[in-house]
């Protein structure tokens, strides 16, 4: 305990030491569907599947899959937003033993053929829509199959037929070309004869490539073992101190390609056997409309959708009460939207933390008023070691110190795929060293001060964007907000906000400088102010900083 002071925080209901099926991660489907065979699973534009109707299309797609020679250990590349043939998809590709390799379906060429290349996978299961930029890269990877399915095909009747008018008038072609080697989804499916073939599948066996640092650097492959997705399943459910199994609706805005979103939304809702609400992407007014229909339980996300939820006019017409439990994660959670956000559902949001090589999730404030701290990442996952070490010694610091964030657990991935320099610099004797800097206070809470390569530089001062975020978040006027470093001649590097005002808000830049000098430190405000209709930002929220900071560099290169 002594070294471990987060441990006398946990709910009473969750025990430091963690209880989970020693088993693949398809268990958690057979014993849902076991279990629940008649409960709906997934709901898709009001479209249901049953767990026993979702198992057959698991076991049919297996069966297909082994049919085009796929084999144990072979990738099986799925890149298509939410929808109920990513779940098939995901399952299917398990229960062979085949190694899932997620992929975005916003990917441009390069970066498809890239990740295509580097994981050698010979399956891809895709959007149709997606056809022309799959194809084109085709004879220059190693695929040999592409399954093209359409979110049309799990639509009800008629809203099917109004998806199809509409992409044709956006000329998003659905009609996919003959070619060898492509198939589409029934005809696939119809290869599918029989039970799959019995595959064993060990807990330690390869289960996914989850492609990470990109935004940073060359993606490389994240290697989470079957094991290493059960135990953070597991981690996740137990924390959710009220899930009843059987019994939950799981709002599922998360894209299932990210690892926050297959986790916390479909592994854990599987494990619930849980109503899985799919949306294939978060738009605010359909997230609300789908609230108030089928009135979810869980809702996991990232900050920037409880940000559109809130600032929605007339936000109070819809029914949002169902919702009892939310994590956020991607980014930090500014105060002032966690208490909006409660105050409009009577639910609890707490912030969490994690990253794609651990599976994610390894820290998260309890679901418990008494026990949570705002402001901080929460207490590690049961099972989950971590310690605060000197970014250049690795040596632990004391409590209080800032440092690297390392942590060690059943979650932790393998490595990195065909990267063993990577892997090496990332994993000693175990500890993940996540390049996120950090801090625990003396009674066990954590909190990150921001990532070791976003710290600005200032005239010699050590600046976190994170704190000055926080600040800036409190003004009234600002809906979001990213602070990032850029170029200054004098001090080496200097404060710049980018912001976007809440709908009907004014604000100057003299007036964001003097809120923030009330605020902050002299050499932490913002000497640069830009604002703007929108952040970039990923596909789950994230806002992308590296593109900010390289449109800075595009400005001072021109005349």
């Amino acid at each position: 305990m002594e070294n471990k002071p987060w441990l006398k925080h946990y709910p009473p209901q969750v025990s430091p030491h963690l209880d989970y099926p020693d088993a693949p991660l398809t268990h958690l489907l057979y014993t849902a569907v076991k279990d629940f065979p008649q409960q709906t699973v997934t709901i898709f534009f009001g479209a249901k599947l049953t767990y026993a109707k979702l198992w057959q299309e698991v076991n049919q797609f297996a069966s297909a899959l082994a049919s085009l020679g796929v084999k144990k250990g072979d990738r099986v590349a799925l890149m298509m937003p939410n929808c109920p043939q990513a779940v098939i998809a995901y399952f299917g590709a398990l229960l062979i033993g085949a190694v899932v390799v997620q992929n975005n379906p916003l990917y441009v060429e390069r970066e498809l053929e890239f990740q295509l290349q580097d994981s050698g996978a010979e399956t891809i299961v895709a959007l149709d829509a997606l056809h022309p930029r799959i194809l084109k890269v085709m004879p220059n990877t190693p695929l040999k199959h592409a399954i093209f399915t359409g979110l049309q095909e799990y639509m009800p009747f008629p809203i099917n037929w109004v998806y199809m008018q509409r992409m044709k008038k956006d000329g998003k072609s659905l009609d996919v070309p003959t070619a060898p080697g492509v198939l589409r989804w029934k005809d696939f499916l119809r290869l599918g004869h029989g039970e799959p073939p019995e595959v064993e599948v060990k807990p330690e066996d390869l289960a996914l490539l989850q492609y990470t640092g990109g935004t940073t650097g060359v993606p490389k492959g994240a290697m989470l073992t079957h094991r290493n997705l059960m135990a953070n399943t597991y981690q996740v459910m137990t924390w959710m101190l009220d899930g009843k199994r059987g019994h939950e609706k799981m709002l599922c805005a998360l894209p299932f390609f990210h690892v926050y979103g297959m986790t916390v939304a479909m592994n854990v809702g599987i494990a619930l056997a849980a109503e899985l609400i799919i949306l294939p992407k978060f738009e605010v007014k359909m997230a609300l409309e789908t609230i108030k229909k089928y009135q979810p339980s869980f809702f996991p996300g990232a900050p920037t959708m409880y940000v559109g939820i809130i600032n929605f006019p007339d936000v109070a017409r819809y029914k949002i009460s169902s919702i009892r439990s939310c994590i956020s994660g991607s980014a930090a959670l500014p105060l002032e939207v966690q208490q909006t956000f409660e105050r409009l559902t009577g639910g609890k949001l707490v912030e969490g933390y994690g990253l794609s090589e651990s599976s994610p999730v390894t820290h998260c404030n309890p679901l418990v008023d008494s026990l949570r701290r705002n402001g901080t990442i929460g207490l590690p996952m049961p099972d989950t070691e971590v310690k605060i070490v000197d970014p250049n010694t690795q040596e632990e610091l004391p409590v209080g110190e800032v440092g690297e964030l390392a942590v060690k657990g059943p979650q932790v991935m393998a490595g990195y795929w065909n990267r063993p320099e990577a892997t090496a610099s990332a994993l000693k004797e175990g500890w993940l060293y996540t390049g996120d800097i950090a801090q625990m206070s003396a009674d066990g809470y954590f909190s990150i001060v921001d990532r070791k390569k976003d710290i600005i530089i200032a005239g010699g001062f050590n600046i976190y964007p994170r704190e000055v975020e926080e600040v800036l978040y409190q003004h009234p006027a600002i809906q979001e907000v990213a602070v990032t470093g850029v170029a200054d001649t004098y001090r080496g590097e200097t404060v710049k906000a980018y912001l976007v005002l809440k709908p009907g808000q004014e604000a100057s830049t003299e007036e964001i400088i003097k809120f923030s000098r009330s605020k902050l430190a002299a050499y932490k405000v913002p000497r640069q102010i830009e604002f703007r209709k929108e952040l970039p930002k990923t596909i789950i929220g994230k806002v992308l900083k590296r593109q900010l900071q390289e449109e800075e560099k595009e400005k001072t290169k021109r005349p």
